[in-house]
């Protein structure tokens, strides 16, 4: 698995979610799902791509277990995240219903995060 291509493309797709978003957004003037856009831009482009071009600028930071769990738990956090706000937020399901997940995911994304920073803390010198 190459770590560092893997966020790049999957950041690709979310900056194209993204977009399609705010130009349904713009275009329709119903704002309502400007939160889901900004945690797609943030969550999905912006912080995959800086992940994905630091897994390749930085050798041996995609080396090891650290990396691939760190993968992982971003992409599923952001994924859950962010389908559960974009569900909450244009009424399809109720807030005390999805609501619970939110920790949950949250939780996967800081892991992740945390991981990052371990990562990054042992392997830049």
């Amino acid at each position: 698995m190459n770590i560092s291509r893997s966020f790049l493309v999957i950041g690709s797709l979310y900056l194209l979610v993204g977009i399609s978003l705010g130009s349904y957004m713009g275009g329709s003037g119903d704002h309502t799902l400007a939160p889901v856009h900004a945690h797609i831009n943030l969550l999905g482009f912006t912080l995959m791509t800086v992940f994905g071009l630091a897994y390749r600028v930085i050798p041996g930071l995609a080396d090891g277990m650290l990396a691939k769990a760190h993968f992982w738990l971003h992409q599923i956090g952001a994924l859950v995240l962010l389908i559960g706000l974009f569900l909450m937020m244009s009424g399809q399901v109720a807030e005390e219903t999805i609501g619970p997940m939110f920790p949950v995911a949250e939780l996967a994304v800081l892991l992740g995060a945390v991981l990052w920073a371990v990562n990054l803390f042992r392997t830049v010198r």
